[in-house]
């Protein structure tokens, strides 16, 4: 059976999964990557090294992001969303948004000296300085969910 997720569902799974994709579109040319994000019932949170992602977010900042919970192919549930994306600069902000980011994404790595690819010091709020590290959010406009249930 398929159908349509209701916003309780919609706001279950945003808040549940610690990986989606991020959709953005500059310059004729349309970019899909999968983040880490972390998200508290309006914004998705987010960051990056400089690259691709982030120049074209820069240039156009409508993005649609996509995340979903797969079983089979028989049993998923996906929603995409569509929003804004902005640069957090505020230092209490980025400290925050980073702390968001690190609650959920710490407990998902496996092993004790493990750490994710870029972005993280050993003080948990700490925003670091060895990388350019880029914290930003979407502001979300509009959600839509489906799922498939056998």
């Amino acid at each position: 059976m398929l159908g349509e997720l209701n916003t309780e569902q919609i706001e279950s799974l945003l808040t549940e999964l610690p990986v989606g994709r991020i959709g953005c579109h500059a310059d004729g040319i349309t970019y899909i990557v999968p983040i880490n994000y972390a998200y508290d019932g309006i914004n998705l949170y987010a960051h990056s090294a400089k690259g691709t992602k982030i120049d074209m977010m820069r240039k156009n900042p409508e993005v649609c992001f996509q995340a979903d919970a797969i079983t089979n192919l028989q049993n998923w549930e996906s929603v995409i969303c569509w929003g804004k994306f902005e640069e957090i600069t505020d230092m209490l902000e980025r400290e925050h948004a980073m702390q968001r980011i690190i609650n959920k994404v710490m407990p998902l790595m496996q092993g004790a000296d493990a750490q994710p690819s870029h972005g993280f010091t050993s003080a948990a709020s700490n925003v670091g300085d060895e990388v350019e590290l880029i914290l930003y959010k979407i502001v979300l406009s509009k959600k839509t969910g489906r799922f498939e249930k056998d």
